[in-house]
């Protein structure tokens, strides 16, 4: 079973501006806008899933990220060594948050856009070659996920330009809650 990033993923972990390859070095999973299994609940904050290989590499991180930037809200430990870190989203960009949780992708401002790469370099099978990035062409809804959603749905004629290219926020996809946690340990127990 593959895991599949979520919106939260995708169009807000950027935005905390980490430390290149500082999550995925970390065990970075996958990021949550709720926890239902926390008894702590936060306005404008996601929650950052990561199941750490080396603990006092992970310590080392979290204490940086601690010092990098008030963000950081809480951390805490769940069963089996998966980490929950707690990120306030930044303010500054409440309107393009919600307009994410409401799926208008297009709809964010420039300004949150430029937040994100244009072109993000990828290494396959030893080589490395530039590919525009996902959100550059689900904001500016880039011919290829046109094509890709036209055949999805069966129809290239009826295509308006109000369409987003990519699913909408579902709130059940983004909330961090048993099942995923069980399903990330089968994942992360095959892995190991």
């Amino acid at each position: 079973m593959k895991r599949i990033n979520t919106c939260t993923t995708i169009f807000m972990v950027p935005t905390l501006e980490t430390p290149k390859n500082s999550l995925r070095d970390n065990g970075f999973i996958n990021a949550y806008i709720k926890d239902e299994l926390s008894e702590s609940e936060y306005e404008d904050c996601i929650y950052v899933l990561f199941k750490p290989n080396d603990l006092n590499l992970f310590k080392d991180f979290l204490d940086s990220e601690y010092e990098r930037t008030k963000q950081v809200i809480e951390d805490y430990d769940y069963e089996e060594g998966f980490v929950v870190v707690v990120y306030k989203l930044n303010k500054k960009f409440d309107k393009d948050f919600n307009k994410i949780k409401q799926g208008k992708y297009s709809k964010t401002s420039k300004e949150f856009q430029e937040l994100f790469p244009k072109v993000i370099k990828l290494k396959k099978n030893g080589l490395h070659r530039d590919e525009v990035s996902l959100q550059y062409r689900v904001f500016n809804k880039t011919n290829d996920l046109i094509e890709y959603w036209q055949e999805k749905i069966g129809s290239s004629s009826s295509w308006k330009d109000e369409y987003e290219v990519w699913s909408g926020f579902n709130i059940e996809n983004e909330t961090l809650t048993k099942k995923i946690l069980n399903e990330n340990k089968r994942i992360t127990s095959k892995q190991s």
